[in-house]
């Protein structure tokens, strides 16, 4: 095998798209920031029993793993940055008020997570730890459409879900784990065969729950069949009435609902979203409620807090929008006269970009696409139209 060839779903990024990537970096943590969102940078890797502590046990799969020789313990590539952040509010910040993180960095998967996908994506989110009620998860959700949108993404659809649904249906249930993994699953696959075969043996409210779940999926009318085909408790009542007020708050963006919907079951605790656009194959942001996710990070004090954010890829989020525009550049001779060094140092402190042409290559077509050019008349260094 030849030396440079990758890894499979490994890939390098060339300039173009690492430029647009870069660029839409800075646009969404500088949307974040305008929400008040901190930036926080946790390591690529650290020990496996942190990364894989709570909810990151869902990730174990998902998580490469190597020996420190330092000290001889066995440590984690993280798969996902929340846990790590969960890690910061709880055990570093220590805040007993509202926190506001956001955080922008790779991953890294053992296995893509689809066809075709990248095994080191380039995560970006933000997390609110503190507030249990649903204007944190409004608020997420809004940061979220935000930052697609600063991304030009188009055609933005919201598909809200909530985990209290189908938690309550199995509390107290008889399962065992790798039962209740079968039931997810078959309720993600909406296979309705499956579901009756797995719910022989549940409580009938609970079992006709769950094979009502197959069907309620679609616009804002699911949620007014959930309440007459569900069972009547005051959690599922909170959960779809939140679900509403949601969809109101958003006004302007297409919603739909999947009260079946429990990939993630581990992790989520209530609200979930995923957010799809045109020209993607898959949702490019997912989100929700995870409440809790930091008490096993806990020192000294409880660190049981109510926490919602939201994450997505921006290297899934470039492949599905129009690449931004190449901001025009000058071109400039080489030269060794301190006027023509002060003129670039001038103009590359404005902001503009400046390409040297260096010697021999006056011929050469720039990657720039340059626009003007710096010349000498007079005795000045002037820019002209090109």
């Amino acid at each position: 095998m030849s030396a440079w060839v990758l890894p499979d779903h490994v890939a390098d990024v060339l300039p173009s798209e690492a430029r647009h990537i870069e660029e839409l970096r800075r646009e969404l943590l500088d949307t974040a920031r305008g929400y008040g969102y901190e930036l926080v940078m946790p390591p690529l890797l650290e020990h496996l029993e942190s990364l894989l502590t709570g909810t990151g046990e869902a990730l174990d799969l998902q998580t490469f793993k190597l020996v420190d020789q330092l000290s001889g313990r066995t440590l984690g590539l993280r798969a996902d940055t929340t846990p790590q952040v969960a890690r910061i509010d709880a055990h570093l910040l220590g805040r007993t008020a509202l926190t506001r993180l956001c955080y922008c960095g790779p991953v890294l998967h053992t296995r893509p997570a689809r066809p075709h996908a990248t095994r080191e994506p380039l995560q970006l989110g933000a997390e609110i730890y503190g507030h249990a009620g649903p204007e944190a998860d409004l608020e997420i959700l809004q940061l979220a459409l935000d930052c697609l949108a600063a991304g030009r993404a188009t055609g933005l659809q919201v598909d809200l879900a909530d985990a209290r649904i189908v938690n309550r249906l199995l509390q107290g249930q008889p399962l065992s784990e790798a039962q209740r993994h079968d039931i997810h699953a078959a309720l993600a696959t909406k296979d309705a065969s499956a579901l009756a075969r797995l719910s022989v043996g549940l409580q009938p409210a609970a079992r006709d729950g769950l094979l009502a779940l197959v069907d309620l999926y679609g616009d804002i009318s699911v949620l007014d069949r959930a309440a007459s085909r569900l069972p009547d408790h005051p959690e599922i009542t909170q959960a779809l009435a939140q679900l509403r007020w949601l969809a109101e708050q958003i006004p302007g963006v297409a919603v739909s609902f999947d009260l079946g919907d429990s990939r993630g079951y581990a992790y989520y605790s209530g609200m979930r979203f995923a957010i799809y656009a045109k020209g993607a194959s898959d949702a490019l942001a997912r989100g929700g409620r995870y409440d809790g996710v930091g008490a096993v990070f806990g020192h000294r004090i409880d660190r049981d807090r109510p926490a919602v954010g939201f994450s997505l890829d921006l290297k899934e989020l470039v492949a599905a929008v129009q690449p931004l525009a190449l901001r025009a550049a000058i071109r400039a001779p080489w030269g060794q006269s301190a006027s023509l060094r002060a003129a670039i140092a001038a103009l590359r402190s404005r902001g503009e970009t400046v390409v040297c042409v260096l010697p021999g290559h006056e011929s050469e077509v720039d990657e720039f696409h340059c626009d003007r050019e710096l010349i000498e008349a007079a005795g000045q260094w002037l820019v002209q139209a090109l």
